[in-house]
């Protein structure tokens, strides 16, 4: 019982874990976890090797073949495991800093940014119609990253929300600009600062994505309770966009050596089911807004 405790201890909550995370790679992350607790190993040192193991698994895309295109999903699924370890092992030991937390969703962008490079050289520009589909590539790549950003924001609030932390999207963004003004200040401290900046262009980005600070400014003195029960089920279906069932999905396409259905199903299913949920998502805001002024 004491082990399924801590396993419930390491994730952030269950409403807000994607299905192939919540059992699959997070046991298998929890297992490493605990083979490594009483090392010195930090989450931001695994945070770099799983970047490592993502940037591998690129490289193998870039290969081409039938084997090395096998081996790229055996190695996504190592670097999803190490990806969930860093933030398991975080919470765990209590050990995890804000500047972690933003090299983490900066190793994810490096890995997509290189893995989708590595498709195209060695799916793309192999294909009769090499610049097509380059293009659906490029288009894919796009997508995916809207739609990882969308997730990140709607996750982050519902957490904001419901457990009434510090919010993402205001006091936490002001904290960071007053930490990297301050590290300014002193001198130094350079892939800090670059870190941090990097993490605030990113959620200003974010911000114009999703209607941003008004948006989030209008819903966060929302009862939890009402927001929980109106958005708890969006909230599920939003995390089949999520990032993990993605790469779920490129694995599988992986190991079937299909990576062109992969492509074409990010370009148009994972599109349309997110541009649908962001339409009833928006309907959703404006009833709990007009609840709240009311």
């Amino acid at each position: 019982m004491k082990l399924l405790d801590e396993y419930r201890a390491s994730l952030k909550m269950r409403e807000v874990e994607e299905f192939f995370d919540l059992y699959f790679y997070r046991p298998l992350a929890f297992a490493f976890v605990k083979g490594i607790y009483r090392t010195n190993i930090t989450p931001n040192q695994i945070t770099v090797i799983s970047m490592m193991l993502g940037v591998v698994a690129g490289v193998l895309f870039g290969l081409g073949s039938t084997t090395t295109v096998f081996a790229a999903g055996i190695f996504l699924i190592l670097y999803d495991v190490l990806d969930c370890s860093d933030g398991q092992l975080a919470r765990l030991k209590k050990n995890g800093t804000r500047t972690g937390r933003i090299l983490d969703g900066a190793a994810d962008y490096i890995v997509n940014t290189i893995v989708y490079l590595g498709i195209g050289i060695g799916f793309a520009a192999q294909m009769d119609n090499p610049v097509l589909w380059w293009l659906l590539l490029a288009f894919a790549g796009a997508s995916n990253t809207a739609q990882a950003i969308l997730v990140d924001y709607y996750r982050n609030r519902f957490l904001d929300i419901v457990l009434q932390r510090v919010s993402t999207f205001e006091e936490d963004l002001q904290s960071f600009d007053e930490e990297r003004r301050e590290m300014k200040r002193q001198g130094g401290h350079y892939f800090d600062r670059l870190i941090i900046d990097v993490y605030l262009r990113y959620s200003r980005v974010q911000r114009r994505l999703t209607s941003g600070q008004k948006e989030h400014s209008a819903l966060v003195d929302t009862n939890p309770d009402l927001y929980y029960s109106r958005n708890r089920l969006i909230m599920q279906l939003w995390l089949l966009v999520g990032p993990t069932t993605q790469i779920t999905f490129l694995v599988v396409c992986a190991f079937l050596n299909r990576l062109d259905i992969y492509i074409i199903g990010i370009a148009t299913v994972w599109n349309l089911w997110a541009g649908t949920l962001y339409f009833l998502q928006n309907r959703i805001n404006l009833q709990l807004a007009s609840a709240e002024a009311s």
